[in-house]
C-alpha cells in the first residue's frame, strides 16, 4: 500500500476570503506581524501498490476531476508507502 499525500492550494491570482478571515482572527489576538494567510487543503489518499508511474497518473485523475477545480486551484502531491 502506498499513501500519497494531496495539497490543494488556489491560484495565486484567486482571493482567499477564509485566508482573510484567518488573517483578522490572528490580528485581533495579537499577532499583527502575519501579514498573508492563505487557506488549503490537504487530502491523504491510500491506493494498492503498483508501478509508481501508474500511481502517478491515477492521482492525476483524482486530483483533476474530483479534489481541485482547475479554474482556480492548484495541486501538488507526495507519493510514499504506507
Amino acid at each position: 500500500m502506498q499513501k500519497a499525500t494531496i495539497y490543494v492550494t488556489l491560484k495565486p491570482e484567486v482571493l482567499d476570503p477564509q485566508g482573510k478571515v484567518i488573517m483578522n482572527a490572528l490580528h485581533t489576538l495579537g499577532y499583527t506581524n502575519v501579514t498573508e494567510v492563505r487557506a488549503s487543503k490537504m487530502f491523504e489518499v491510500t491506493v494498492k501498490s503498483q508501478k509508481d508511474a501508474d500511481i502517478s497518473q491515477e492521482i492525476d485523475e483524482i486530483c483533476d476531476k474530483v479534489l481541485a477545480n482547475p479554474n482556480i486551484e492548484t495541486y501538488r502531491y507526495d507519493i510514499h508507502d504506507k
